[in-house]
Order: structure tokens, then sequence, then C-alpha cells
């Protein structure tokens, strides 16, 4: 299982509704709007890491009002 954070800048006014789609998508555990430079935070968790870009370029990048996204995987250390 991979799990990654998707920091989301959205169009002014769009974090609400970004976020609201987002979190209907299979693969997100959460979809959260947030202060800052980022406008929506999301969990998501794949089987593995193509599965993973799959869920960020084909579905959670098609979600209109979206302008930016950065994947960060989550890993273990030590």
């Amino acid at each position: 299982m991979v799990q990654a954070y998707i920091l989301i800048q959205t169009e002014v006014g769009k974090a609400a509704a970004v976020a609201a789609e987002i979190g209907a998508i299979q693969g997100v555990v959460t979809a959260e709007d947030v202060t800052g430079p980022y406008d929506v935070i999301v969990r998501a968790e794949a089987g593995d890491v193509d599965e993973l870009g799959q869920l960020v370029v084909a579905r959670v990048q098609g979600v209109a009002g979206i302008t930016r996204t950065l994947t960060c995987p989550v890993v273990k250390l030590g």
C-alpha cells in the first residue's frame, strides 16, 4: 500500500467544491480545505506507485477548479 498527501491550489473561491468532489473519489481517504499556500490537502491510498500516479493524473487533476497539485508520498524512515 502506498500513501501520499496531495497538496492542491485552486482557483479563487473553488476550494470547498474541489475538496467535496475529490473526497468522493475512490482511493481518497480525506480531502480538507486549509489556509496557507495550498487550498486543499488530500490523503490518498493506492496499491502501488503506478496506481497512485493514475489516481492523481487521471482523476484528481481532472477536477474543475484545480490550478496546481504537488504529490508527497509518505515514507517510513527507520
